[in-house]
Protein backbone atom coordinates (compact mmCIF):
# COMPACT_ATOMS: atom_id res chain seq x y z
CA UNK A 1 0.00 0.00 0.00
CA UNK A 2 1.43 3.34 -0.99
CA UNK A 3 -0.12 4.78 2.09
CA UNK A 4 2.53 2.46 4.25
CA UNK A 5 5.57 4.32 2.35
CA UNK A 6 7.10 7.48 3.56
CA UNK A 7 8.59 10.08 1.04
CA UNK A 8 12.42 10.18 1.01
CA UNK A 9 12.61 13.49 0.92
CA UNK A 10 11.00 17.07 0.78
CA UNK A 11 10.16 17.05 -3.54
CA UNK A 12 13.02 14.47 -4.09
CA UNK A 13 12.03 10.79 -4.54
CA UNK A 14 14.59 7.92 -6.01
CA UNK A 15 12.85 5.15 -8.25
CA UNK A 16 13.75 2.27 -10.20
CA UNK A 17 14.69 1.75 -13.87
CA UNK A 18 11.56 2.10 -14.89
CA UNK A 19 11.64 5.85 -16.59
CA UNK A 20 11.77 7.62 -20.24
CA UNK A 21 14.79 6.19 -21.82
CA UNK A 22 14.49 5.66 -25.41
CA UNK A 23 16.67 4.70 -28.55
CA UNK A 24 16.84 8.74 -29.19
CA UNK A 25 18.51 9.10 -25.86
CA UNK A 26 20.68 6.67 -27.05
CA UNK A 27 21.60 7.87 -30.67
CA UNK A 28 22.31 11.41 -29.28
CA UNK A 29 24.90 10.18 -26.73
CA UNK A 30 26.58 7.99 -29.54
CA UNK A 31 27.03 10.52 -32.70
CA UNK A 32 30.45 12.56 -32.32
CA UNK A 33 30.50 16.17 -33.99
CA UNK A 34 34.39 16.98 -33.03
CA UNK A 35 33.78 20.75 -33.15
CA UNK A 36 37.74 21.25 -33.47
CA UNK A 37 40.48 23.36 -34.62
CA UNK A 38 39.66 25.53 -37.86
CA UNK A 39 41.92 24.17 -39.93
CA UNK A 40 40.11 20.62 -38.89
CA UNK A 41 36.78 22.01 -39.33
CA UNK A 42 37.94 23.53 -42.99
CA UNK A 43 39.13 20.74 -44.26
CA UNK A 44 35.91 18.62 -42.94
CA UNK A 45 37.94 16.60 -40.12
CA UNK A 46 39.22 14.52 -42.60
CA UNK A 47 42.73 14.07 -40.73
CA UNK A 48 43.25 10.48 -39.97
CA UNK A 49 46.29 10.22 -41.98
CA UNK A 50 47.84 13.53 -41.70
CA UNK A 51 48.66 14.97 -38.18
CA UNK A 52 50.11 17.95 -37.07
CA UNK A 53 47.12 19.21 -35.79
CA UNK A 54 45.64 19.45 -31.84
CA UNK A 55 41.77 18.08 -33.36
CA UNK A 56 43.92 15.35 -35.47
CA UNK A 57 44.70 13.65 -32.24
CA UNK A 58 40.97 13.07 -32.00
CA UNK A 59 40.71 11.03 -35.10
CA UNK A 60 43.99 9.24 -34.91
CA UNK A 61 45.94 9.21 -31.61
CA UNK A 62 49.28 8.67 -33.81
CA UNK A 63 48.82 12.16 -35.42
CA UNK A 64 50.60 13.99 -32.12
CA UNK A 65 54.24 12.25 -33.59
CA UNK A 66 53.94 14.27 -36.87
CA UNK A 67 54.23 17.19 -35.23
CA UNK A 68 58.08 18.28 -35.09
CA UNK A 69 57.87 20.86 -32.11
CA UNK A 70 55.88 21.18 -29.24
CA UNK A 71 52.64 23.13 -30.16
CA UNK A 72 49.42 24.20 -28.75
CA UNK A 73 46.22 25.99 -29.64
CA UNK A 74 42.99 27.09 -28.78
CA UNK A 75 39.28 27.71 -30.75
CA UNK A 76 36.39 29.30 -30.46
CA UNK A 77 33.63 28.94 -31.98
CA UNK A 78 29.78 30.61 -33.79
CA UNK A 79 27.09 28.05 -33.78
CA UNK A 80 24.21 28.55 -35.29
CA UNK A 81 21.25 25.94 -35.95
CA UNK A 82 18.33 26.43 -38.14
CA UNK A 83 15.17 24.67 -38.31
CA UNK A 84 12.62 24.55 -40.98
CA UNK A 85 9.51 22.58 -39.12
CA UNK A 86 6.57 21.37 -40.73
CA UNK A 87 3.43 19.81 -39.17
CA UNK A 88 0.14 18.78 -40.33
CA UNK A 89 1.23 21.26 -43.40
CA UNK A 90 1.82 24.42 -41.18
CA UNK A 91 5.29 25.66 -41.37
CA UNK A 92 7.57 27.80 -39.22
CA UNK A 93 11.16 28.20 -38.74
CA UNK A 94 13.70 29.32 -35.85
CA UNK A 95 17.20 29.72 -34.84
CA UNK A 96 19.19 29.44 -32.29
CA UNK A 97 22.91 31.36 -31.71
CA UNK A 98 25.83 30.22 -29.23
CA UNK A 99 29.38 31.18 -28.82
CA UNK A 100 31.42 28.21 -27.05
CA UNK A 101 34.86 27.01 -26.65
CA UNK A 102 35.57 24.77 -29.07
CA UNK A 103 39.46 23.21 -28.62
CA UNK A 104 42.34 23.59 -26.23
CA UNK A 105 45.08 21.84 -26.28
CA UNK A 106 48.93 21.14 -26.26
CA UNK A 107 51.56 18.28 -27.66
CA UNK A 108 54.95 18.59 -25.87
CA UNK A 109 57.36 16.93 -28.10
CA UNK A 110 60.49 14.91 -27.07
CA UNK A 111 63.30 14.05 -29.59
CA UNK A 112 65.13 10.71 -28.46
CA UNK A 113 68.77 12.20 -27.70
CA UNK A 114 70.20 8.59 -29.16
CA UNK A 115 70.96 9.24 -32.44
CA UNK A 116 70.90 5.14 -33.42
CA UNK A 117 67.74 4.19 -32.18
CA UNK A 118 65.53 4.37 -35.15
CA UNK A 119 62.18 5.78 -32.43
CA UNK A 120 62.72 8.76 -33.30
CA UNK A 121 60.48 10.72 -30.54
CA UNK A 122 57.31 10.57 -28.57
CA UNK A 123 55.14 13.12 -27.91
CA UNK A 124 52.44 13.77 -25.14
CA UNK A 125 49.19 16.10 -25.28
CA UNK A 126 45.85 16.96 -23.37
CA UNK A 127 43.39 18.32 -25.59
CA UNK A 128 39.51 19.50 -24.74
CA UNK A 129 37.19 19.27 -27.77
CA UNK A 130 33.34 19.79 -27.89
CA UNK A 131 32.12 16.61 -29.50
CA UNK A 132 28.51 17.87 -29.69
CA UNK A 133 26.67 21.19 -29.12
CA UNK A 134 22.60 20.15 -27.89
CA UNK A 135 21.69 23.96 -28.04
CA UNK A 136 18.57 23.65 -29.90
CA UNK A 137 14.87 25.59 -30.29
CA UNK A 138 11.82 25.22 -32.30
CA UNK A 139 8.46 25.30 -32.12
CA UNK A 140 5.66 22.90 -34.44
CA UNK A 141 2.36 23.92 -34.58
CA UNK A 142 -1.11 22.70 -36.58
CA UNK A 143 -4.27 21.20 -36.94
CA UNK A 144 -4.31 17.33 -36.09
CA UNK A 145 -7.24 15.65 -37.40
CA UNK A 146 -6.72 12.25 -35.16
CA UNK A 147 -4.82 12.19 -32.36
CA UNK A 148 -4.96 14.02 -28.95
CA UNK A 149 -2.40 13.85 -25.87
CA UNK A 150 -5.49 11.90 -24.03
CA UNK A 151 -4.52 9.07 -26.47
CA UNK A 152 -0.96 9.57 -24.32
CA UNK A 153 -2.73 9.30 -21.54
CA UNK A 154 -5.00 6.51 -21.80
CA UNK A 155 -2.15 4.16 -23.52
CA UNK A 156 -0.40 4.64 -20.22
CA UNK A 157 -3.52 4.08 -18.00
CA UNK A 158 -4.53 0.91 -19.89
CA UNK A 159 -4.01 -2.03 -18.00
CA UNK A 160 -3.55 -0.30 -14.35
CA UNK A 161 -6.12 -0.43 -11.63
CA UNK A 162 -7.26 2.51 -10.65
CA UNK A 163 -5.80 2.25 -7.16
CA UNK A 164 -2.33 2.42 -8.40
CA UNK A 165 -2.42 6.29 -10.51
CA UNK A 166 -4.70 7.84 -8.25
CA UNK A 167 -4.36 10.07 -4.78
CA UNK A 168 -5.39 8.08 -1.91
CA UNK A 169 -8.32 10.06 0.64
CA UNK A 170 -6.31 12.87 2.31
CA UNK A 171 -3.60 12.56 0.48
CA UNK A 172 -2.03 15.09 -1.93
CA UNK A 173 -0.99 15.33 -5.16
CA UNK A 174 2.74 15.68 -4.89
CA UNK A 175 2.43 12.94 -2.45
CA UNK A 176 0.75 10.51 -4.58
CA UNK A 177 2.74 11.40 -7.52
CA UNK A 178 6.13 11.26 -5.61
CA UNK A 179 5.16 7.71 -3.94
CA UNK A 180 3.70 6.22 -7.54
CA UNK A 181 6.59 6.65 -8.89
CA UNK A 182 8.47 5.32 -6.13
CA UNK A 183 6.34 2.18 -6.09
CA UNK A 184 5.15 1.67 -9.96
CA UNK A 185 7.29 3.97 -11.89
CA UNK A 186 7.33 6.64 -14.87
CA UNK A 187 3.83 5.15 -16.85
CA UNK A 188 2.26 4.93 -14.10
CA UNK A 189 3.02 8.80 -13.10
CA UNK A 190 1.83 9.69 -16.70
CA UNK A 191 -1.61 7.89 -16.14
CA UNK A 192 -2.01 9.96 -12.47
CA UNK A 193 -1.60 13.21 -14.45
CA UNK A 194 -4.12 11.94 -16.79
CA UNK A 195 -6.63 10.83 -14.39
CA UNK A 196 -6.19 13.95 -11.69
CA UNK A 197 -6.47 16.09 -14.38
CA UNK A 198 -9.82 14.69 -15.85
CA UNK A 199 -8.49 13.88 -19.05
CA UNK A 200 -9.07 9.77 -18.53
CA UNK A 201 -11.99 7.92 -16.84
CA UNK A 202 -12.05 4.28 -16.35
CA UNK A 203 -14.11 2.36 -18.88
CA UNK A 204 -17.23 1.21 -17.01
CA UNK A 205 -17.80 -1.25 -19.72
CA UNK A 206 -14.69 -2.90 -19.39
CA UNK A 207 -13.76 -5.19 -17.11
CA UNK A 208 -9.41 -5.09 -17.46
CA UNK A 209 -9.07 -1.90 -16.52
CA UNK A 210 -9.39 0.17 -19.51
CA UNK A 211 -9.76 4.09 -19.69
CA UNK A 212 -11.26 6.23 -22.13
CA UNK A 213 -10.52 9.74 -22.84
CA UNK A 214 -12.67 12.93 -22.16
CA UNK A 215 -11.14 14.61 -25.50
CA UNK A 216 -13.19 14.11 -28.52
CA UNK A 217 -14.16 14.96 -31.80
CA UNK A 218 -11.19 15.32 -34.18
CA UNK A 219 -9.35 18.33 -35.00
CA UNK A 220 -7.41 19.57 -32.17
CA UNK A 221 -4.90 22.65 -32.25
CA UNK A 222 -1.52 21.55 -31.58
CA UNK A 223 1.47 23.73 -30.11
CA UNK A 224 4.71 21.93 -29.32
CA UNK A 225 7.78 23.86 -28.21
CA UNK A 226 11.36 22.39 -27.62
CA UNK A 227 14.21 23.29 -26.12
CA UNK A 228 17.36 21.86 -25.24
CA UNK A 229 21.17 22.99 -24.15
CA UNK A 230 24.21 21.37 -23.29
CA UNK A 231 27.40 19.74 -24.54
CA UNK A 232 29.03 15.99 -25.03
CA UNK A 233 32.84 17.16 -23.94
CA UNK A 234 35.71 14.63 -24.57
CA UNK A 235 39.14 15.27 -22.68
CA UNK A 236 42.19 13.53 -24.40
CA UNK A 237 45.27 12.19 -22.85
CA UNK A 238 47.18 10.92 -25.71
CA UNK A 239 51.02 9.40 -26.19
CA UNK A 240 52.69 8.96 -29.40
CA UNK A 241 55.85 8.00 -31.00
CA UNK A 242 57.89 7.51 -34.04
CA UNK A 243 59.54 4.86 -35.57
CA UNK A 244 62.33 6.03 -38.08
CA UNK A 245 60.00 8.67 -38.93
CA UNK A 246 57.77 6.48 -41.48
CA UNK A 247 55.75 4.67 -38.76
CA UNK A 248 53.67 6.43 -35.85
CA UNK A 249 51.69 5.30 -33.28
CA UNK A 250 49.53 6.58 -30.39
CA UNK A 251 47.05 6.21 -27.74
CA UNK A 252 44.32 7.98 -26.51
CA UNK A 253 42.73 8.14 -22.84
CA UNK A 254 39.19 9.47 -23.07
CA UNK A 255 37.38 11.01 -20.33
CA UNK A 256 33.81 11.67 -21.65
CA UNK A 257 31.31 14.94 -20.50
CA UNK A 258 27.56 14.76 -20.87
CA UNK A 259 25.40 17.93 -19.67
CA UNK A 260 21.93 18.16 -21.45
CA UNK A 261 18.73 19.37 -20.43
CA UNK A 262 15.58 19.38 -22.35
CA UNK A 263 12.07 21.03 -21.93
CA UNK A 264 8.75 20.38 -24.10
CA UNK A 265 5.64 22.26 -23.83
CA UNK A 266 2.67 21.38 -25.18
CA UNK A 267 -0.83 23.52 -25.83
CA UNK A 268 -3.83 21.53 -26.95
CA UNK A 269 -7.33 23.60 -27.46
CA UNK A 270 -10.23 22.20 -29.47
CA UNK A 271 -14.11 23.30 -29.45
CA UNK A 272 -15.56 20.33 -30.06
CA UNK A 273 -18.95 19.33 -28.60
CA UNK A 274 -18.32 15.88 -27.58
CA UNK A 275 -15.01 16.87 -26.03
CA UNK A 276 -15.48 17.71 -21.88
CA UNK A 277 -11.96 18.68 -22.13
CA UNK A 278 -10.97 21.72 -24.26
CA UNK A 279 -7.82 22.90 -23.20
CA UNK A 280 -4.48 21.22 -21.80
CA UNK A 281 -0.76 22.24 -21.25
CA UNK A 282 1.51 19.85 -20.68
CA UNK A 283 5.24 20.23 -19.59
CA UNK A 284 8.18 18.22 -19.59
CA UNK A 285 11.39 18.52 -18.29
CA UNK A 286 14.81 16.22 -18.36
CA UNK A 287 18.15 16.97 -16.99
CA UNK A 288 20.80 14.55 -17.45
CA UNK A 289 24.73 14.86 -16.24
CA UNK A 290 26.97 12.04 -16.78
CA UNK A 291 30.85 11.09 -17.12
CA UNK A 292 32.10 8.09 -19.69
CA UNK A 293 35.65 6.37 -20.35
CA UNK A 294 37.07 5.19 -23.76
CA UNK A 295 39.99 4.53 -25.56
CA UNK A 296 41.56 5.04 -29.24
CA UNK A 297 44.83 3.03 -30.36
CA UNK A 298 46.07 4.45 -34.31
CA UNK A 299 48.82 4.23 -36.74
CA UNK A 300 50.13 6.45 -39.66
CA UNK A 301 52.22 5.00 -42.35
CA UNK A 302 54.29 7.36 -44.95
CA UNK A 303 54.14 4.42 -47.77
CA UNK A 304 56.35 7.52 -48.98
CA UNK A 305 57.24 11.18 -48.24
CA UNK A 306 54.05 12.08 -50.00
CA UNK A 307 51.66 9.44 -49.61
CA UNK A 308 50.17 8.34 -46.15
CA UNK A 309 47.77 5.66 -44.70
CA UNK A 310 46.33 6.20 -41.40
CA UNK A 311 44.50 3.92 -39.50
CA UNK A 312 42.21 4.51 -35.65
CA UNK A 313 40.38 2.28 -33.61
CA UNK A 314 37.67 3.77 -31.25
CA UNK A 315 36.40 2.19 -28.45
CA UNK A 316 32.88 1.87 -27.65
CA UNK A 317 32.08 4.55 -24.50
CA UNK A 318 31.13 3.18 -21.30
CA UNK A 319 28.74 6.11 -19.80
CA UNK A 320 27.05 6.00 -16.14
CA UNK A 321 24.05 8.43 -16.73
CA UNK A 322 22.14 10.39 -13.66
CA UNK A 323 19.08 11.59 -15.09
CA UNK A 324 16.37 14.05 -13.14
CA UNK A 325 12.41 15.09 -14.34
CA UNK A 326 9.86 17.31 -13.40
CA UNK A 327 6.19 17.39 -15.06
CA UNK A 328 3.48 19.79 -14.86
CA UNK A 329 -0.52 19.47 -16.11
CA UNK A 330 -3.18 22.02 -16.34
CA UNK A 331 -6.34 21.15 -17.93
CA UNK A 332 -9.35 23.23 -18.86
CA UNK A 333 -13.11 21.23 -18.77
CA UNK A 334 -16.56 22.24 -18.98
CA UNK A 335 -19.46 21.12 -16.50
CA UNK A 336 -22.55 23.04 -16.84
CA UNK A 337 -21.80 24.73 -19.64
CA UNK A 338 -18.82 26.40 -17.30
CA UNK A 339 -14.95 26.17 -17.61
CA UNK A 340 -13.34 24.70 -14.88
CA UNK A 341 -9.51 24.95 -14.67
CA UNK A 342 -7.67 21.99 -13.14
CA UNK A 343 -4.12 22.24 -12.28
CA UNK A 344 -2.24 19.44 -11.19
CA UNK A 345 1.50 20.70 -10.67
CA UNK A 346 3.36 17.96 -8.22
CA UNK A 347 6.59 20.43 -7.95
CA UNK A 348 8.38 17.18 -7.45
CA UNK A 349 11.90 15.95 -8.71
CA UNK A 350 12.33 12.45 -9.95
CA UNK A 351 15.67 11.52 -9.67
CA UNK A 352 16.13 8.31 -10.90
CA UNK A 353 19.00 5.31 -9.88
CA UNK A 354 21.85 5.77 -12.45
CA UNK A 355 22.47 3.63 -15.60
CA UNK A 356 24.98 2.96 -17.99
CA UNK A 357 24.90 3.34 -21.57
CA UNK A 358 27.63 2.02 -23.81
CA UNK A 359 27.71 3.58 -27.28
CA UNK A 360 29.58 1.73 -30.52
CA UNK A 361 32.91 1.56 -31.24
CA UNK A 362 34.14 3.34 -34.30
CA UNK A 363 36.83 1.82 -36.94
CA UNK A 364 38.36 4.44 -39.61
CA UNK A 365 40.95 4.51 -42.24
CA UNK A 366 42.52 7.25 -44.02
CA UNK A 367 44.40 8.11 -47.18
CA UNK A 368 46.56 11.61 -47.50
CA UNK A 369 48.90 12.81 -50.37
CA UNK A 370 51.19 15.45 -49.46
CA UNK A 371 52.12 17.30 -52.35
CA UNK A 372 55.46 19.10 -50.81
CA UNK A 373 54.90 22.32 -49.10
CA UNK A 374 52.20 22.83 -52.02
CA UNK A 375 49.17 21.88 -50.34
CA UNK A 376 47.44 18.58 -49.05
CA UNK A 377 44.45 16.21 -50.01
CA UNK A 378 42.70 13.69 -47.72
CA UNK A 379 40.19 10.90 -47.56
CA UNK A 380 38.22 9.35 -44.40
CA UNK A 381 36.49 6.60 -44.27
CA UNK A 382 34.27 5.17 -41.20
CA UNK A 383 32.21 2.74 -39.86
CA UNK A 384 30.09 2.49 -36.31
CA UNK A 385 27.71 -0.34 -35.86
CA UNK A 386 24.79 1.73 -33.92
CA UNK A 387 23.09 -1.62 -32.87
CA UNK A 388 25.84 -2.18 -30.79
CA UNK A 389 24.79 0.71 -28.34
CA UNK A 390 23.60 -0.99 -24.96
CA UNK A 391 21.58 0.24 -21.88
CA UNK A 392 23.11 -1.39 -18.74
CA UNK A 393 22.73 -3.72 -16.52
CA UNK A 394 20.85 -5.70 -19.57
CA UNK A 395 19.52 -7.96 -16.89
CA UNK A 396 16.94 -5.69 -16.62
CA UNK A 397 13.34 -6.62 -18.21
CA UNK A 398 13.33 -2.61 -19.69
CA UNK A 399 16.62 -2.59 -20.52
CA UNK A 400 16.58 -6.07 -22.29
CA UNK A 401 13.43 -4.98 -24.34
CA UNK A 402 15.06 -1.43 -25.48
CA UNK A 403 18.30 -3.03 -26.22
CA UNK A 404 16.15 -6.04 -28.41
CA UNK A 405 14.74 -2.79 -29.98
CA UNK A 406 17.48 -0.53 -30.50
CA UNK A 407 19.07 -4.17 -32.23
CA UNK A 408 16.09 -3.98 -34.63
CA UNK A 409 15.96 -0.56 -35.11
CA UNK A 410 19.56 0.62 -35.85
CA UNK A 411 21.98 0.09 -38.19
CA UNK A 412 25.61 0.44 -39.63
CA UNK A 413 26.23 4.07 -40.50
CA UNK A 414 29.57 4.69 -43.00
CA UNK A 415 30.65 7.87 -43.43
CA UNK A 416 33.11 9.82 -45.60
CA UNK A 417 35.29 12.58 -45.52
CA UNK A 418 37.07 14.70 -48.09
CA UNK A 419 39.41 17.78 -47.37
CA UNK A 420 41.88 19.73 -49.33
CA UNK A 421 44.78 22.38 -48.65
CA UNK A 422 46.36 24.83 -50.95
CA UNK A 423 49.41 27.13 -49.72
CA UNK A 424 50.63 30.12 -51.15
CA UNK A 425 53.61 31.42 -48.66
CA UNK A 426 52.59 31.58 -46.07
CA UNK A 427 48.59 31.57 -46.60
CA UNK A 428 47.00 28.52 -46.73
CA UNK A 429 43.18 27.84 -48.77
CA UNK A 430 41.09 24.73 -47.08
CA UNK A 431 38.02 23.09 -48.30
CA UNK A 432 36.64 19.75 -48.01
CA UNK A 433 32.64 17.79 -48.02
CA UNK A 434 31.47 15.08 -45.49
CA UNK A 435 28.83 12.81 -46.04
CA UNK A 436 27.14 10.78 -42.91
CA UNK A 437 24.55 7.73 -43.08
CA UNK A 438 21.60 7.68 -41.04
CA UNK A 439 22.22 5.33 -38.06
CA UNK A 440 18.57 4.27 -38.27
CA UNK A 441 17.37 1.62 -40.76
CA UNK A 442 15.11 3.94 -41.89
CA UNK A 443 15.99 6.90 -43.06
CA UNK A 444 12.98 8.44 -43.46
CA UNK A 445 12.93 9.01 -39.75
CA UNK A 446 16.38 10.51 -39.51
CA UNK A 447 17.82 10.93 -42.41
CA UNK A 448 21.99 11.46 -43.68
CA UNK A 449 23.77 14.13 -43.25
CA UNK A 450 25.81 16.03 -45.93
CA UNK A 451 27.97 19.27 -45.25
CA UNK A 452 30.96 21.42 -46.54
CA UNK A 453 33.92 23.73 -45.58
CA UNK A 454 35.73 26.56 -46.39
CA UNK A 455 38.89 27.95 -44.88
CA UNK A 456 41.97 30.50 -45.02
CA UNK A 457 45.07 30.13 -42.63
CA UNK A 458 47.77 32.92 -42.09
CA UNK A 459 51.22 31.09 -40.14
CA UNK A 460 53.78 33.88 -38.78
CA UNK A 461 56.07 31.10 -38.27
CA UNK A 462 55.75 30.61 -34.48
CA UNK A 463 52.45 31.24 -34.39
CA UNK A 464 49.76 30.65 -37.15
CA UNK A 465 45.87 32.10 -36.80
CA UNK A 466 42.91 30.16 -38.82
CA UNK A 467 39.64 30.90 -39.54
CA UNK A 468 36.85 28.09 -40.97
CA UNK A 469 32.85 28.16 -41.97
CA UNK A 470 31.37 24.81 -42.17
CA UNK A 471 27.54 24.07 -43.24
CA UNK A 472 25.90 20.84 -42.88
CA UNK A 473 22.14 19.59 -43.32
CA UNK A 474 19.97 16.82 -42.02
CA UNK A 475 16.19 16.17 -42.24
CA UNK A 476 14.47 14.34 -39.12
CA UNK A 477 11.25 13.53 -38.47
CA UNK A 478 10.63 14.19 -34.69
CA UNK A 479 8.14 11.99 -32.96
CA UNK A 480 6.33 14.40 -30.42
CA UNK A 481 5.06 11.49 -27.91
CA UNK A 482 6.36 7.47 -27.80
CA UNK A 483 2.93 6.16 -27.31
CA UNK A 484 -0.65 7.88 -28.35
CA UNK A 485 0.36 11.35 -29.47
CA UNK A 486 3.27 9.76 -31.97
CA UNK A 487 2.78 11.96 -34.86
CA UNK A 488 6.11 13.77 -35.72
CA UNK A 489 7.12 17.17 -36.71
CA UNK A 490 9.03 16.77 -40.08
CA UNK A 491 12.08 19.23 -39.29
CA UNK A 492 14.95 20.26 -42.37
CA UNK A 493 18.00 21.09 -39.58
CA UNK A 494 20.86 23.40 -40.57
CA UNK A 495 24.41 23.42 -38.73
CA UNK A 496 26.42 26.42 -39.30
CA UNK A 497 29.71 27.33 -37.35
CA UNK A 498 32.24 30.00 -37.44
CA UNK A 499 35.60 28.90 -36.13
CA UNK A 500 38.86 30.61 -34.92
CA UNK A 501 41.96 29.01 -33.98
CA UNK A 502 44.68 30.40 -32.61
CA UNK A 503 48.11 28.02 -32.63
CA UNK A 504 51.47 28.89 -31.67
CA UNK A 505 54.64 26.55 -30.88
CA UNK A 506 56.03 26.23 -26.73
Amino acid sequence: MKKLLMLLGVGLISTSYIVAQDITDAVRYSMDEIQGTARFKAMSGAFGALGGDMSSVNINPASSAIFNNSHASLSVGLFNKSNDISYFNENNSSSDLTIDLNQLGAVFVFNNVNSNSLWKKFSLSVAYDSSTNFDNDWVARGVNPNNTIGDYFVENANGQPLGDISALPGESLSQAYSEIGSIYGFQNQQAFLGYEGYIINPDEDDTTNNYISAIKGGNYNQHYSYASSGYNGKLAFNFATSYNDKFYFGLNLNSHFINYDRSTFLDESNSNASSTITNVNFENNLRTTGSGFSFQLGTIAKITEAFRVGLSYNSPTWYRVSEETSQYLATTRIEGGVPINQIVNPNIINIYEDYKLQTPGKLTGSLAYVFGKKGLISFDYAIKDYSNIKFRPTSDSYFSSINNEINATLDTATSYKIGGEYRYKQLSFRGGYRFEESPYKDNDFYGDLNGYSLGLGYNFGDFNIDLAFSQSEREINYQLYNIGLTDAASIKSKYTDFILTLGFNI
